[in-house]
This record gives C-alpha cells, structure tokens and sequence, in this order.
C-alpha cells in the first residue's frame, strides 16, 4: 500500500513538472515571437523609410537634417517610457499596441544605416547578430549559474557606455569610438544572456495570470529586442561597408 501511494505522489509530482514546463514554454516563445515580429517590422519601416527618403530629397533632409531628427531620436524612449511606467494601468491590449509603434519608429530611427551601408553587409551583420543572440539566449536559459551578479555589472557598463556615447559626440575620437563599439558588443551580449534566465525566472510570478503574463510577455520582447537591435548597431560599426 505505501508503495502504491508513494507511485501516485510521484506521478502527480511529475504531472506538475511538465506543467510548469510546459507553461514556461509557452511563455518563452510567446516572448520570442514579440521581439521577432517587432524585428522585422522595425526592418520593414527602416528600409521602407530610407528608400522613401532616397527618392525624395525633401524628405532626406526633413527626416536627417531638421530638427525633426532629435524628435525622430528621441521618440522610441518616450515609448519605452510610456511602456515601462504604464504596465499596471495599460491593458494588454494598449501594451501590444504601443509596443508595436515602437518598433515601427525605431525603424524610421534606424533608417540611416540604408544610406550610410550597402544592403548585403547590413544583411551579414543582422544573421550574425542573429546566431550570437540566439547562442547566448540559449545559454542564458539553460544555464544552472545564476548570472544575476553579471547583471548588476553589466548594467552598471551600461550607464558607462552611455555616457562615454555623450561625451564622444562632442570630442569625435575614433580611438573612443572603437572603444565604445567593442564595448557595447560585449555588454548587450552578456545582457542578452542575462535578461533571458531573468525573464525564465520571472514565469513563477505571473503563472496562472493571462494578463500577467501577456503582459510579461511584452516587456521581455522589449528587453531583448532592445538587446538585439543594440548588438546589431555596434556590429554594424565593424562589419558595415560604406556605401
């Protein structure tokens, strides 16, 4: 009889298990497939906004040269902004909505580099960027040591790179500007794998809550979507051709 308990209590511990893992699944990927479809929208408004801007002079010049430009700099922040500080009070549907203008006005951010590099590098760079990212993302799921010590580093690297960015706009040192390329590779990718186990052990916390975890959901895509598209510029400065 105790044997015959003890199998039930096993089965119904496994039973449990491959619910967790079946959830946490699903809530990776739901993840994953915010962040891509953002990526290719963002993709789609970039070269769409360039070859827009390529034909139309007037256009080229309102969008790079105006200060229509800081305004077009500074807006996807004001999204993230908005989409950070509002999580409690937007709906899930508001989220999903925001966080998908984002991604199109980052686009029209990034629409310089159609300009500035020809399309078979921008293409190299975005595919190596692709493999790095999904390399480390993958480490960061799987792996047993907790990188929430990283984490704090990595950040604190961030602020650092921002202002060392700041500074460099002002002094346009091209051995500063290396510097901060190399860095910045660095950090997203530690980032990268960083936020991935962060996002995997945030599952707990909103299993069992659908609006908590489409909610989640949306702020991990835009994690590390921000982590990709960051990789990817600093690459870019390596691998990028000159048109």
């Amino acid at each position: 009889m105790a044997d015959y308990r003890d199998q039930i209590q096993t089965r119904a511990g496994a039973g449990a298990s491959t619910d967790i893992d079946e959830g946490l699944r699903s809530y990776m990927l739901g993840i994953y497939n915010y962040m891509a479809s953002a990526i290719g929208l963002t993709a789609v408004a970039a070269f769409g906004t360039a070859t827009w801007a390529s034909n139309n002079p007037a256009v080229a010049n309102a969008l790079y040269n105006s200060p229509l430009k800081w305004v077009i700099m500074l807006a996807p922040l004001a999204f993230v902004l908005v989409i950070s500080f509002g999580m409690n009070k937007l709906s899930k549907s508001a989220m999903t909505g925001i966080f998908y203008a984002f991604a199109a006005v980052m686009g029209v951010s990034m629409s310089w580099i159609f300009l500035v590099f020809n399309i078979p590098s921008i293409v190299q760079t975005f595919f190596v960027t692709a493999t790095a990212f999904g390399a480390l993302s993958l480490y960061g799921y799987t792996t047993k040591r907790s990188l929430s010590g990283m984490g704090t580093f990595l950040m604190m690297g961030l602020f650092g790179l921002i202002i060392a960015s700041i500074v460099n706009i002002f002094m346009q040192s091209g051995a500063l500007a290396f510097a901060i390329n190399v860095i910045g590779v660095l950090i997203f990718a530690g980032l990268t794998a960083y936020d991935t186990q962060r996002l995997k052990n945030t599952y707990d916390a909103v299993a069992g809550n659908a609006e908590m975890i489409a909610k989640s959901s949306i702020m991990g895509a835009l994690s590390l979507y921000l982590n990709f598209v960051n990789m990817f510029m600093f690459l870019l400065q390596f691998m990028g051709n000159r048109e």
